[in-house]
């Protein structure tokens, strides 16, 4: 049984072969996934895939790249859709300092605003970070996020920042990259992070993992990160698929 805790199943790349695709993860073992809606288009289709398959869940947020299209409606609108019950998160929210469509300023404060919200609805957050470690570490702190803690998406910082996210209350999600053979850090953080505060993903259809790398990504290959953890932990890949849904179940608060 494994659950992939970051997927975009609402993005157009899925848009010919969808059933085939949850289907193909099905057959995997692939037992629950969480679709994460990033803007209203997305979300939209984040909620009516959550509502259509008992399995699928969804999480909502304004990604950090769209911050400047964000108005106070956005916002209202996410606090109304944190009360429907298949969602199960808030986000992805962050920041992202490779794209320079949304002025950093502007990303920090709509971040702010929605780890707020979370904290006033009680959910737990997932964050994006690219390029800007030191200042989402920063935030999460001031914002007093470990209220609600949450998840670190598709983490690729050092083993020194996974310690200080962890402390703030935040699992450690791991995907494609820790299988790349010249993936220093992801395997790192997998060999020093304790296995109840690992979760794993796959952000398909991006960041495939080896030996599909470049290709495009579905839930089905998250098989092969929990392999890759187990080979890291020296644990067999029952262990690893067991206790890192136990903990997508519990962060997600799912039954």
């Amino acid at each position: 049984m494994l659950f992939d805790t970051h997927v975009h199943l609402n993005a157009d790349q899925f848009h010919e072969d969808l059933t085939e695709v949850i289907d193909r993860a099905r057959d995997e073992g692939i037992e629950y996934m969480v679709v994460v809606g990033f803007d209203r288009p997305t979300i939209k289709k984040a909620i009516s895939l959550a509502e259509e398959y008992d399995f699928l869940y969804a999480s909502v947020g304004w990604h950090p790249v769209d911050a400047v299209d964000m108005k106070e409606e956005d916002l209202e609108w996410l606090r109304e859709l944190s009360a429907h019950p298949k969602v199960v998160a808030l986000g992805e929210m962050g920041l992202d300092y490779y794209w320079d469509k949304s002025p950093k300023e502007i990303q920090q404060e709509v971040f702010r605003k929605q780890i707020r919200l979370a904290k006033e609805v009680g959910l737990p957050i997932i964050i994006h970070n690219r390029e800007a470690t030191s200042d989402i570490v920063e935030i999460l702190r001031e914002e007093k996020a470990s209220e609600v803690g949450g998840i670190m998406h598709c983490f690729s910082g050092s083993p020194e920042t996974a310690v200080q996210c962890l402390e703030m209350n935040f699992y450690i999600s791991l995907g494609g990259p820790v299988t790349f053979k010249n993936a220093k850090k992801p395997k790192e953080v997998a060999e020093i992070v304790p296995l109840d505060k690992l979760l794993i993903e796959t952000d398909c259809p991006y960041l495939a993992p080896h030996p599909y790398r470049g290709k495009r990504n579905e839930p089905a290959y998250v098989k092969l990160v929990a392999e890759q953890i187990a080979q890291i932990k020296g644990l067999s890949f029952e262990e690893v698929a067991e206790e890192t849904t136990r903990n997508a179940k519990k962060v997600f608060g799912i039954n």
